[in-house]
């Protein structure tokens, strides 16, 4: 049967996104990856490049785990010993021990009674939210929170939401006294690390908040953290916005897929929660989980971490980002401070973000730029992620080509 008419209007709409100018447009595909070699970082070949290789300066690896040898000498190890993939969800045949052993590793690494693995980090949040927040439940959410956060509590259908300004300690506080009286059950959820600008959540005033107003909400008030680009980038031991902070979440949520360079995400929380969430969860429930291998890969990821040579790589990731936000500093460009390796240049221009872009490109780097409708008019920058597998020279490549751009662009 034609479905012609639907096509014309799906049509339409595509053409709307690039018109406007939120196209994500055509995906790079790496076709291979070169080793770390002498004074240069891994390099990544892209389908219709050629040998020409490139610089990845917007990836999610904080760490370079992906290319660990360690992390896939487990991962492969793992699937020599149960297969591929776990053909099932985890209640009727699809958990192995490696999911288990990761689960409890993770528990210790954060000082939770328990951990839940999901299939990703999308997954974990709109996995953990909703079966949380109930008809009598208030949800207060920072207005620059993830996209998962946002259709978690569209999906959940609270009592009543509401949203704070980005880190107002004083509007989150405002929104609490509200919901006092009403609802139930407070939950406040904000990203750890904001991933448009590398800023974090004040984590220790919304603890705050939370313990004040608490007793006046009969099924507590808890925070929720989604800490994916926070847990094994920032703090001292990788341990997040919950290490620079001094604060702890109610429930914290992270990834496997960034720092650990693997695959899935998980919540760390009390044991009656996460069994809670283990009967209630959709996406925990009727999804299969990460494979046996990544959930063995990632095992290993966190005892790297968890370890001397985690700290080294903490190290040296932070030595890249100060080297990085330095530079940028000294050509003449802005920046918002901060500890974490998302690094954004505030370009303040569609067109001039679109052709920095490009000129990066063709100078052999890979960046993403962040235009106007996706980011506020104003605020179009180039988000940098900074590794710890970048080496100096990685470093001031870059920093070269945008030397070069700005002289052009006098």
């Amino acid at each position: 049967m034609p479905v012609d008419r639907v096509e014309h209007v799906l049509r339409a709409a595509l053409d709307d996104l690039v018109a406007s100018g939120r196209a994500k447009g055509a995906e790079s595909v790496i076709i291979a990856v070169r080793p770390a070699e002498g004074r240069s970082g891994p390099r990544y070949l892209l389908a219709g490049e050629g040998e020409r290789a490139f610089l990845r300066f917007n990836s999610n690896g904080y760490l370079g785990m992906a290319l660990n040898p360690e992390v896939i000498a487990a991962e492969e190890e793992s699937v020599a010993r149960f297969g591929a993939g776990p053909q099932a969800v985890r209640f009727i045949s699809g958990t192995y021990s490696p999911h288990i052993a990761l689960e409890q590793r993770l528990a210790a690494f954060h000082g939770r009674e328990a951990v839940i693995a999901f299939s990703s980090a999308y997954a974990t949040v709109m996995g953990v939210l909703s079966p949380l927040i109930t008809e009598q439940t208030a949800v207060l959410s920072d207005e620059l929170n993830h996209n998962s956060i946002i259709n978690a509590i569209r999906l959940a259908r609270p009592l009543s939401r509401a949203v704070y300004g980005h880190g107002s300690v004083e509007e989150l506080r405002a929104a609490l006294d509200q919901a006092a009286g009403s609802a139930r059950r407070a939950i406040i959820v904000t990203d750890g690390v904001f991933s448009m600008r590398g800023d974090h959540a004040p984590l220790a005033q919304i603890r705050a908040v939370a313990d004040e107003y608490d007793a006046r909400f009969p099924e507590n008030v808890l925070v929720v953290v989604d800490d994916s680009h926070g847990v094994g980038a920032l703090g001292r031991t990788g341990r997040g916005t919950e290490e620079v902070t001094g604060a702890r979440a109610d429930l914290l949520i992270a990834t496997l897929g960034k720092a650990f360079g693997v695959n899935g995400g998980y919540l760390a929380g009390s044991a009656v929660i996460v069994q809670y969430l283990r009967e209630t969860a959709p996406f925990y429930v009727y999804s299969n989980p990460i494979t046996p291998g990544e959930a063995a890969a990632a095992g290993r990821a966190v005892e790297l971490l968890d370890s001397a040579a985690g700290t080294a790589l903490l190290d040296r990731l932070r030595e890249n980002t100060a080297r990085f936000r330095t530079g940028l500093v000294a050509l003449g460009y802005e920046t918002i401070p901060g500890e974490h390796p998302i690094v954004p240049l505030l370009v303040r221009d569609s067109d001039r973000t679109a052709a920095l872009v490009r000129a990066l490109r063709a100078g052999g780097v890979l960046a993403t730029g962040l235009g106007y409708p996706v980011v506020p008019r104003g605020s179009e920058e180039i988000r940098f992620q900074i590794a710890a597998d970048h080496t100096s020279d990685d470093i001031d490549e870059v920093l070269a080509l945008l030397a070069t751009w700005r002289g052009e662009q006098a």
